[in-house]
């Protein structure tokens, strides 16, 4: 176990703006890197769907998630809001309690 203080940060990003995304990663996060894949995303508000979004409820994208030192996160998060304004980008960061390899 590593006593630095880590988050978890999340991104729930359009299937649009992967590739972009994923470059940006490549050169923030070194570290760590990264995880991604493929999720269906749920929200009651239908802005920005398709019709076929709104009938079927969900709508694709795709979710990074890469542990973050808490040294890096600020700037991690400031890089991708000036990337990326006004994207739908969601995002949250969660504190790691405890993470290694087994």
């Amino acid at each position: 176990m590593n006593n630095s203080k880590e988050y978890l940060v999340t991104l729930n990003v359009p299937t649009d703006l992967e590739e972009v995304v994923v470059d940006c990663l490549l050169t923030v996060e070194s570290e760590h890197g990264f995880s991604s894949f493929p999720v269906n995303a749920h929200d009651h508000k239908n802005i920005g769907l398709s019709l076929a979004e709104q009938v079927s409820g969900r709508q694709k994208k795709i979710r990074f998630q890469m542990y973050v030192p808490e040294q890096g996160l600020a700037a991690l998060l400031a890089q991708l809001k000036a990337e990326f304004p006004c994207s739908g980008i969601k995002y949250w960061v969660l504190p790691v309690i405890e993470y290694g390899v087994i």
